[in-house]
């Protein structure tokens, strides 16, 4: 994510950080950097100008100039000046009065089902109660797209063979109230913002519902293009929101820091990968240092602590601490860690790591490729071997290998690794006595 600016800003830092004093002309220069970069980011020239303009003042004077460590004292400026074009604060969703409709707007493409599943998801882990509204009836399969995604959720999907889409979503509304539903989240069909008959179809919608939001979904990777959207949809319908999409392929980061700027709206939630769980709430500080290549730790603590079991954290904790960490532990920790995401988006999200492997992938794509090629071995083994790993003899790490489709020197590596963590969390757990392990 927006890994092409997050390089060349954490480059200019980096010439700036290691001089002990900033001149003036020291600062320009490396603004005119900023400026550069943003520009080839596809960020909006008029949210780029007026950036630019408050780092400036803020910049060329003694508190910078005079500073002990003017580098950093820059970099913070920036930060607090590139969250403040993406709005500051985190903008939270209005669920008033119940049941609150939420009507998803946006061109074709754009994500609007996988969208209105994922918020719906996000919504019932926070005690919601949430129906989704199938209104998209032109585009084929749509109606049975909204079904599939509501059976994995288990939360109902109101759809009608026949009628109008303003109907339909009327008729949803009157659903959610009889069966004590407080948030529905109306699926409309993609459009062309040119297409005057569609454009009328939403605001009949809006009409008949009332939303108490209206989120324009919007593909991140078009850059400029989602703010002339954005601009467009907000005219006609008044959007009180966006929700950027695909912002896990975005390298750019054009529409994140040009829309609310223009268009006066806020980002309410990006999109960050195809599975039901890859939708995040939008904080404009964090995005800043993600950016800046500061990472994000606050949104991994909170992903962790969503989506990792604590009993299990518990259990392992009581089993490091009485020295009976098993294969069985190993292969349960790296499945649960593999519930974070990939290794690059758990990297992205650490201090200084998002930079490793810019410009070369592979380091972590073979990272990656080795916890699956590890993770297939300890699923080949039996559960006694992996209970009991001294077992494992020449003719079982065969049988595994050929299981797991490696090689037995890939099963030795697994062993040997298991060996050496082993080792390292009895010393952590005899250090550390009845103390908490953080692990």
């Amino acid at each position: 994510m927006l890994e092409t600016l997050t390089g060349k800003l954490t480059d200019i830092f980096s010439r700036l950080r290691g001089r002990g004093t900033l001149t003036k002309d020291d600062v320009s220069a490396g603004l005119r950097e900023i400026r550069l970069a943003l520009l080839e980011a596809d960020v909006n020239y008029k949210v780029v100008k007026e950036t630019i303009s408050r780092i400036e003042q803020r910049a060329i004077g003694e508190q910078i100039l005079a500073s002990l460590t003017p580098g950093q004292q820059l970099i913070k400026i920036v930060r607090d000046e590139l969250a403040e074009s993406m709005g500051g604060e985190r903008a939270p969703l209005s669920l008033d009065p119940r049941p609150a409709v939420l009507l998803l707007v946006g061109l074709q493409g754009s994500g609007k089902t996988t969208t209105a599943a994922k918020l719906a998801s996000l919504l019932k882990k926070e005690g919601r109660k949430p129906v989704l509204v199938a209104a998209d009836v032109y585009r084929p399969a749509a109606i049975d797209q909204l079904k599939t995604l509501g059976e994995q959720l288990d939360l109902p999907v109101v759809s009608e063979a026949e009628g109008r889409p303003p109907q339909i979503a009327a008729d949803a509304v009157e659903w959610a109230r009889e069966n004590l539903c407080d948030v529905v989240l109306v699926d409309t069909a993609g459009r062309l913002q040119i297409d005057e008959a569609m454009m009328r179809e939403l605001e009949e919608i809006r009409s008949a519902t009332d939303p108490a939001e209206i989120l324009l979904v919007a593909d991140a990777m078009t850059g400029q293009e989602a703010v002339n959207i954005a601009d467009t949809f907000d005219q006609r319908l008044g959007v009180t929101g966006v929700i950027l999409t695909k912002m896990d392929g975005d390298a750019r980061g054009g529409a994140a820091l040009s829309i609310r700027h223009v268009s006066g709206r806020p980002i309410k939630f990006i999109g960050t990968g195809e599975k039901i769980d890859g939708l995040e709430p939008f904080h404009p500080q964090r995005m800043a240092e993600r950016i800046l290549g500061m990472g994000d730790v606050l949104t991994l603590i909170e992903q962790a602590e969503e989506r990792l079991d604590p009993a299990k954290a518990e259990n392992l904790v009581k089993r490091i601490r009485t020295n009976r960490f098993t294969l069985q532990d190993f292969l349960e920790q790296l499945e649960e860690m593999q519930k974070l995401g990939p290794v690059s988006q758990i990297l992205e999200r650490l201090p200084a790591m998002g930079k490793i492997g810019k410009g070369k992938a592979a380091p972590i794509d073979e990272e990656e490729l080795e916890i699956r090629r590890t993770l297939a071995i300890l699923r080949s083994m039996t559960v006694e071997e992996r209970l009991n790993p001294s077992i494992i003899g020449g003719s079982r790490k065969k049988r595994i290998a050929r299981g797991s489709g490696a090689k037995v020197r890939d099963v030795n590596r697994v062993l040997a690794r298991f060996g050496e963590a082993k080792r390292a969390l009895k010393l952590v757990g005899s250090r550390r006595g009845k103390g908490q392990i953080g692990l």
